[in-house]
């Protein structure tokens, strides 16, 4: 099996990489894609150096999966030649995401979806991801009528560039800030990509459209507030989900705690619940602080936190090509 990594010097592309060796996956050949500019860079892979090569529409020839990572633009103009090459798409980029013809895939939570690619499988955006992995038990137990999140996320989320600017402005750096809008060391933001129409952001547009489509549930109502926090890496969110059906927070852990993907950290007693210093470099989905909602019926509030770079990005897009692999979903011949 031959491999490519589109986008393979930028955050998630390195993610992709570390998890493609971390769980052995069958790849007999893994070739690194990027831009002009990282051409010739070598990154170590099992116990070799890899020579970055350039991104373009002849280098998938005899590439069976392309993991992408490089941007919606480039995936626009990439990713189409890939599956002309005979390769199957894992694009995580916004590209795609919403066209109706192209799986949104969380292998926890709608796997059966991938059965109607056409070459192309949709990663989707971080904050969403760890949302649906949380909320798909109690979906399934009690039928999910609204949520309302408010996310808490990392500067990974915008980059190295962004990593590179929080810290140099905790060392005390007074230059205006150039990834981000304003200042985001000792501070938060609530605004994540563009603003759109009604006040809402882009972020908190996907989070509502992707949620729905993932859950098969076109109408469902979601409300979001998307927010930069000072942390490094690991997104947290906090959730109110109200149910049809009456769901426990006892039942509820109960349901969590069996889910895969998930794991439960919530003993108020010894202060236990999930925090980002504890999700990062970890793939589970963590949920604590379960408890219910008194001011209405049938209503719950959950705290969730995962690695946007891991299960939020990287892990997602690696499970999704392992389930292909498992699920004799990859086509090995090219389209004509």
């Amino acid at each position: 099996m031959r491999v490519a990594v589109a986008g393979a010097t930028g955050a998630v592309g390195r993610e992709m990489l570390r998890i493609l060796e971390e769980r052995n996956f069958p790849a007999d050949e893994v070739v690194l894609l990027a831009s002009e500019r990282s051409v010739g860079r070598k990154i170590p892979f099992r116990d070799a150096e890899l020579t970055v090569s350039r991104l373009t529409k002849d280098a998938f020839c005899g590439v069976d999966l392309a993991l992408f990572s490089c941007g919606a633009s480039r995936s626009i103009e990439f990713a189409p030649a890939a599956v002309k090459a005979g390769a199957v798409v894992v694009d995580n980029s916004s590209a795609f995401r919403m066209d109706e013809d192209v799986p949104l895939v969380v292998p926890e939570v709608n796997p059966e979806a991938m059965a109607s690619h056409r070459g192309i499988i949709a990663n989707p955006n971080c904050s969403t991801i760890q949302l649906v992995v949380a909320l798909k038990p109690l979906h399934d137990a009690g039928r999910i009528r609204r949520i309302v999140v408010s996310t808490y996320q990392a500067v990974s989320g915008a980059g190295q560039a962004a990593i590179d600017e929080m810290q140099a402005q905790v060392e005390g750096d007074a230059s205006a800030p150039k990834k981000m809008p304003h200042e985001i060391a000792f501070n938060c933001l609530p605004h994540i990509d563009v603003f759109l129409d009604g006040g809402h952001t882009k972020e908190e547009r996907k989070m509502v459209d992707e949620t729905r489509k993932i859950m098969g549930a076109p109408h469902l109502a979601v409300s979001a507030t998307c927010v930069r926090v000072p942390v490094f890496n690991a997104h947290s969110e906090s959730v109110n989900v109200e149910l049809e059906q009456s769901v426990s927070p006892e039942e509820a852990r109960a349901l969590l705690s069996r889910a895969p993907g998930v794991e439960v950290v919530d003993d108020v007693d010894s202060f236990s619940y999930p925090m980002p210093k504890d999700a990062d470099g970890e793939d589970p989905v963590y949920v604590g602080r379960i408890r219910r909602d008194d001011s209405r019926e049938n209503t719950l509030n959950l705290w969730v936190v995962a690695d946007n770079l891991r299960k939020g990005a990287a892990l997602n897009a690696v499970q999704i090509a392992e389930a292909l692999i498992e699920k004799g979903m990859l086509r090995t011949a090219p389209v004509k």
